[in-house]
């Protein structure tokens, strides 16, 4: 963005300076820089001093540097939903920064706050300063946000009141500036703020800037020094002045929890209500507030939390660098199944734990290895063995946090420090803000929603052939576990050469492809045997790797046979899956291809699968 002064003036296509050509190009067009005109950028119906009268120019700002605006909790909210609460344009009442319910929310609300003007919500020493710059009779006082004029001007008269600070100016970003011009940001309303109070004031000599945001402070000084390179040049119109931006230290709060869902969701009420009042083809969607339950744990309380950061004396020399935690034993991620919550107690259920041991993982995670008091209590935990993370560096991934149990390095805490702690079944909820009829709102967790992962082999060829296929029933729930498990081809077969999927010839079942020696007529493939979706229902053929193994068609064509001529014997079933029930399914291979004894099971000596597989 071009400087302020350009952007107030005008600009010149010429090679210049983008400051220095606005005073030549677009100056003749730039409205009177008179007291008067400037009074029109303040919510005040004050008379302001005289151009000869004034030498510093004080400038605050609002939020964070001279009041602690609450921001959106991000204990409660989502990464995605944060953003989306900041966004103007998600809302059509503005969203986070632009509804005045948001900050009357702070701390009791507005009927309570008044009063007390606010007591605790303010940055005392800034606000010190700006009471020197009111006492300053050379100084002009102003105070500058970014919070619109029409939603926010009562309200920051109300609290500026109740502090008792009397600014000479208090601008508020108006729909457009005194001339009538759209504004573009919140910085350029300010540019073009402070561009109209520098050349309004000409005779001052100083101007100096409170600001919390690093960004903020960055672009005005980027700012003055293309105005004073402006000033320094034939352009001039004032000459140069000392300019310094003073980077306030960040002092954000949150509000009360339930204040602040409350309060979000009457914003999102109040835009539900505005959206049904739009015309169709411009309606916004409307929105609700979803929940998404990261993990289930022993929660720690945060004096608990506290004390277990300082028993691990972890180096927060550089705050921004690491992420203190300390507040659970993982029980499981997302939502803990009925049995596993039944086996902890249930939620709000307490235990107490003490600290084994304190861990560093390549200075990357600490934790505490911990265990319950009493030894005899039952609990489960996602890792082995029960840990806190206690701190995160930044960027340590979350593979970090499973491997540091068994390969960070241990050492038992100080001596007579063994610290007890109670904690209490309960979950990580989070809320997320979403479109209503949005296919995320039928799930609580993300977890539910996310797409596949990617198919192996055996589950695009075995288990979904089988889903489908002409073996129903009971073989449909079991992977294809269908009549024989004989890795060897036939059933209990010890001394049949073709071996199962990827069993080897010495071993007939080998590891049977998906469970123990499955039946041959699905040979093992690997995921370079996948062909599009468009060929033959989405897999290409069979791959066998074994050449005694016949192909799938040959099988196939045998399959038919045996089983038209099974259903032409008038014999009764064979007995085969009854006597080998006890084994879990149909029968297991157990010899290898040097042994001819071949042994049936039960009475089903000789029969192929597909014999026994007709008649489940």
């Amino acid at each position: 963005m071009a400087s302020a002064y350009s952007a107030y003036h005008g600009s010149s296509n010429g090679p210049q300076h983008p400051v220095a050509a606005t005073a030549t190009s677009g100056a003749s067009n730039a409205p009177p820089h008179t007291v008067t005109t400037m009074s029109r950028w303040s919510l005040l119906a004050k008379t302001l001093p005289a151009v000869h009268e004034i030498k510093a120019l004080h400038v605050y700002d609002f939020d964070n540097t001279l009041f602690k605006s609450p921001l959106p909790n991000p204990a409660l909210w989502s990464a995605p939903t944060l953003g989306l609460m900041s966004s103007q344009k998600a809302f059509s009442n503005g969203g986070w920064w632009h509804d005045s319910q948001i900050l009357a929310a702070t701390g009791q609300g507005l009927e309570k706050e008044e009063p007390r003007a606010w007591e605790g919500w303010w940055n005392e020493k800034v606000v010190e300063l700006a009471r020197l710059s009111m006492k300053q009779p050379d100084a002009l006082c102003v105070m500058l946000t970014g919070r619109s004029e029409k939603p926010f001007a009562t309200l920051i008269k109300k609290m500026l009141a109740a502090k008792g600070l009397d600014f000479d100016i208090v601008g508020l970003k108006p729909q457009v500036t005194p001339t009538n011009e759209p504004l573009q940001s919140t910085m350029h309303f300010k540019q073009l703020f402070l561009t109209a109070l520098m050349e309004t004031y000409s005779q001052a000599t100083e101007i100096r800037i409170y600001e919390d945001r690093p960004r903020h402070t960055t672009a005005f000084r980027k700012f003055f020094a293309e105005y004073n390179l402006c000033q320094n040049s034939a352009a001039s119109t004032r000459g140069p002045l000392a300019t310094e931006v003073i980077q306030v230290a960040d002092s954000s709060t949150v509000l009360d929890p339930v204040t602040e869902v409350a309060a979000i969701q009457h914003m999102i009420n109040q835009h539900n209500e505005t959206v049904t009042r739009q015309p169709e083809a411009e309606r916004q969607k409307k929105l609700h507030i979803q929940k998404t339950i990261c993990y289930t744990g022993y929660m720690i309380s945060t004096e608990d939390s506290k004390r277990l950061l300082k028993l691990a004396k972890i180096p927060f020399g550089h705050p921004h660098r690491l992420k203190g935690q300390a507040n659970h034993i993982l029980i499981c991620r997302r939502p803990c199944p009925a049995s596993m919550l039944e086996k902890v107690g249930g939620m709000g259920s307490k235990m107490l734990w003490q600290v084994a041991a304190i861990g560093n993982y390549k200075g990357t995670v600490w934790a505490a290895r911990v265990r319950p008091v009493l030894s005899t209590a039952v609990y489960h935990t996602d890792s082995a063995d029960p840990i806190v993370v206690l701190a995160l560096k930044n960027g340590a991934r979350s593979v970090d946090t499973s491997l540091i149990s068994r390969e960070a390095e241990w050492h038992d805490p100080p001596s007579g420090q063994a610290l007890v702690f109670e904690t209490t079944v309960g979950e990580k909820v989070m809320l997320r803000i979403e479109e209503e009829g949005s296919k995320e709102a039928q799930y609580d967790s993300p977890a539910a929603k996310k797409s596949s992962k990617r198919k192996h082999a055996g589950e695009d060829g075995r288990a979904a052939k089988n889903r489908q296929g002409q073996h129903g029933g009971r073989n449909d729930i079991r992977d294809n576990d269908s009549g024989s498990r004989a890795g060897g081809g036939g059933p209990r077969g010890r001394g049949n050469a073709s071996r199962g999927p990827r069993g080897g010839n010495t071993r007939g079942g080998g590891r049977g492809g998906a469970v123990k020696g499955k039946a041959p007529n699905f040979p093992y493939r690997s995921l370079d045997d996948v062909e599009t979706r468009n060929q033959h229902g989405g897999h290409g053929p069979q791959v066998s790797y074994d050449d005694a193994h016949p192909p799938h068609r040959q099988q196939q064509q045998q399959q038919q046979q045996q089983q038209q001529q099974q259903q032409n014997r008038s014999q009764d079933p064979p007995t085969g899956p009854k006597a080998s029930r006890a084994r879990g399914a149909a029968v297991r291979a157990r010899g290898g291809s040097n042994r001819g004894n071949s042994r049936a099971s039960g009475g089903a000596k000789g029969n192929p699968p597909a014999d026994l597989q007709s008649f489940y």
